[in-house]
């Protein structure tokens, strides 16, 4: 990013010798007024976007380390839920609601309602 010459600060301390068919001061100095605006505004946007920018390359980094520790861990974060991964999910919830009741039981049940004790 190239370097500014001018701040909102030089621009308003600048300072114009009159000349004998110089401009209208007045004219200059309104003029002036609306590029220091433009400059505040400016700063105020590439501030703003510079801060995106490092709140981006922060999120972007969590995700590399969540990729990086689920290939370690062997899990499958890419999204592509395969069906192996959607029986085995079912299974896991069928044994944390039924418990440790084996599907023969369940069999023999026929359409009674399963009581829990609570």
């Amino acid at each position: 990013m190239s370097e500014r010459n001018l701040t909102t600060k030089d621009i308003l301390q600048k300072e114009f010798k009159p000349a004998i068919r110089g401009f209208n001061m007045q004219e200059v100095d309104e003029f002036l007024d609306i590029i220091m605006r433009d400059y505040e505004s400016y700063e105020k946007e590439i501030a703003y976007l510079q801060a995106e920018l490092e709140k981006a390359k922060r999120q972007t980094g969590e995700d590399k380390s969540r990729q990086s520790r689920s290939k370690a861990s062997g899990t499958n974060k890419t999204g592509a839920t395969t069906n192996y991964d959607i029986l085995r999910r079912l299974s896991k919830l069928e044994k944390a609601v039924f418990g440790s009741q084996s599907y023969d039981e369940e069999d023999h049940m026929g359409d009674t309602i399963i009581r829990q004790n609570y």
